[in-house]
């Protein structure tokens, strides 16, 4: 385990709760196997746009991003109540500066913003098709000139990866660590054509890592207003 993945974790260790160590150990296991902070922080570093992080969580993505030395302004959003306290009490340990959390449902639509977007394993959580567009439509409303829109999600391929996404995301709705069922996954077709109609320069990359999951990083990114 690296040395700075156990001072990212310690973020979650409640001093008041020695016995809890039940995030300490999640962002442990997420930071030692899971490759999206790498894939989301190489997209970002060297960046100064602020980020908006749609599905937040616990907080990591902050916390990953601060310990990277990239220090854009961060607004975490998500729906779970329970998280962004996680979080905040995370965000104050640490001391992150320029970083905020608030409770918001991406389904009722996002926060004024005006820089980069991540959206990090969400969209198969909405409640349906149009909401899952709305939401894109939405974060690349908020993109700044030369702004990336940033998305992990899985991809619908008719894949063995594909089915055990599937899999997996039901069992976390189940035991309660995410609030909503996955309903629909996109298509890297779809995603494809719409960032073509908006002129985002796309790319696709699998993020599987050491995970048996059917995980894509998506980074779009607007012209520069030069480029308009």
């Amino acid at each position: 385990m690296k040395a700075e993945h156990r001072a990212i974790a310690r973020a979650f260790l409640d001093p008041s709760r020695p016995f809890d160590r039940h995030h300490y150990y999640y962002a442990l296991s997420k930071l030692a196997t899971d490759p999206l902070y790498d894939g989301v922080c190489d997209a970002l570093r060297g960046r100064t746009l602020p980020v908006l992080d749609v599905g937040c969580g616990i907080g990591l993505l902050a916390q990953r991003m601060r310990a990277d030395g990239i220090a854009s302004p961060y607004l975490g959003v998500d729906f779970d109540a329970r998280k962004i306290k996680y979080a905040e009490a995370g965000r104050v340990r640490k001391g992150l500066d320029n970083s905020r959390f608030e409770v918001g449902d991406a389904a009722s639509g996002l926060p004024a913003h005006f820089g980069d977007v991540c959206i990090l394993d969400v969209l198969q959580f909405l409640p349906d098709t149009t909401s899952q567009n709305a939401l894109v439509e939405s974060a690349i409303a908020r993109l700044a000139p030369g702004g990336k829109l940033i998305i992990r999600t899985g991809l619908t391929d008719g894949s063995a990866r594909a089915g055990i996404t599937v899999l997996v995301d039901r069992l976390s709705s189940l035991w309660g660590w995410m609030r909503a069922r996955p309903t629909r996954y996109p298509s890297l077709e779809e995603l494809r054509a719409r960032f073509d109609r908006h002129s985002l320069t796309a790319q696709f990359k699998p993020l599987h890592g050491n995970t048996p999951f059917n995980n894509w990083l998506v980074v779009a990114e607007k012209p520069a207003e030069s480029q308009l």
